[in-house]
């Protein structure tokens, strides 16, 4: 196993690390173009504040360059332990057969689907990933705005090595989905053909998501594909502008506010907490649970 995990490490963080100068390019080009247009339109008007921040932008890129670091320490510690789900199973995939790359595709898709839904119905997962969510901009920056603690995202993907996928590919197969991601990130880009929209996630669909407004909440967890949400009941077609952000704004730049603030929201409540089902709800029950919701939090 230990000559396996030599090989493997290589291909962990590859692609990111191939994608990053197109990142910043992508950036740069819709920062330009959008302070270009913001200019050149009446302050109220729609284009006008649609915008960019260039601070805002700074926190996203910087908390993208935290994430990398992170990142970097949960993929070594985890490659050790899907290394030895993968060696434990009997059957193994040939990494270079078109059937693993595939199934890894729509594995990896379903799975992130699952990840994200739960990431924004349980609090104690909404707490690491609601700082994705914290910027009331929304542009190809805001893909890199990532949370830090990624804790529950690599116990999720435990399921890969036990299909036999090599776990080298499982980070090549994330890296690649978080890839496209980035391009969803945007409102230089209206709808897309309709096949496309049905299919595909798209920037129209993403923008639903990252709306706080009541009839955005908890709409179009997908990835790449946006058939999962159809399936599934989570579907939300963009009727208007979304207001971007948290329902609660946090109202700073500052990279470990963003970050931590909901743990420390969490640790405030459950000192306050007085039965177990208190315990219970301001822990995994839904962000924004009280004792009054009437609601089982389990």
């Amino acid at each position: 196993m230990f000559s396996y995990l030599h090989s493997a490490v290589d291909y962990v963080t590859e692609p990111i690390a191939w994608a990053l100068p197109f990142f910043g390019l992508f950036i740069l080009i819709e920062y330009v173009g959008l302070r270009w247009v913001a200019r050149h339109h009446d302050p109220g008007s729609e284009t006008g504040r649609t915008g960019a921040s260039l601070r805002d932008s700074a926190t996203s890129v910087s908390m993208g360059v935290g994430y990398l670091g992170v990142a970097g320490l949960f993929h070594a510690a985890s490659l050790i332990g899907y290394s030895a789900i993968y060696e434990a199973v009997p059957w193994k995939l040939a990494a270079d057969a078109w059937y693993t790359w595939l199934l890894l595709f729509f594995a990896v898709d379903v799975l992130w689907y699952a990840v994200h839904r739960f990431s924004h119905r349980i609090r104690i997962a909404w707490a690491a990933h609601q700082a994705h969510h914290s910027s009331e901009h929304f542009n190809f920056s805001t893909a890199l705005r990532q949370k830090w603690n990624l804790w529950f995202e690599t116990l999720a993907w435990t399921p890969l090595p036990l299909l036999g996928i090599p776990p080298w590919m499982i980070y090549v197969g994330f890296s690649l989905n978080l890839i496209c991601q980035f391009f969803v990130h945007t409102e230089t880009v209206d709808r897309l053909p309709r096949l496309v929209e049905f299919v595909f996630n798209t920037p129209s669909h993403h923008r639903v998501h990252h709306g706080s407004d009541p009839e955005y909440l908890d709409k179009n967890y997908g990835g790449i594909l946006i058939i999962w949400d159809r399936i599934f009941g989570t579907y939300a077609e963009e009727k208007q502008r979304p207001t971007y952000g948290l329902t609660t704004p946090v109202g700073t730049h500052n990279l470990l506010r963003l970050q931590f603030h909901e743990y420390i929201s969490i640790a405030g409540d459950l000192r306050r907490a007085r039965t177990l089902r208190e315990v219970l709800g301001y822990t995994f029950g839904p962000p924004g649970w009280s004792p009054t919701d009437g609601r089982d939090p389990s």
